[in-house]
């Protein structure tokens, strides 16, 4: 097995874990009623996805 050949300093050990921080997650705004949708899915409240109908939504359920 490899083993490393020198002892990885602390900066750049904090530089490798720094990636690996939470973010908050990115919410796009439907183009057709205007709710947050996160990207690349279809919107729940209105079915569009890339400005095309693909879920049938009923009102009032």
């Amino acid at each position: 097995m490899a083993n490393p050949k020198r002892r990885q300093s602390k900066s750049r050990q904090r530089l490798r874990q720094g990636a690996k921080r939470w973010r908050a997650p990115v919410l796009k705004t439907c183009p057709e009623c205007g709710t947050s949708v996160p990207g690349h899915v279809a919107c729940p409240s209105c079915g569009y996805y890339k400005g095309r109908q693909v879920l049938n939504i009923t009102a009032g359920e």
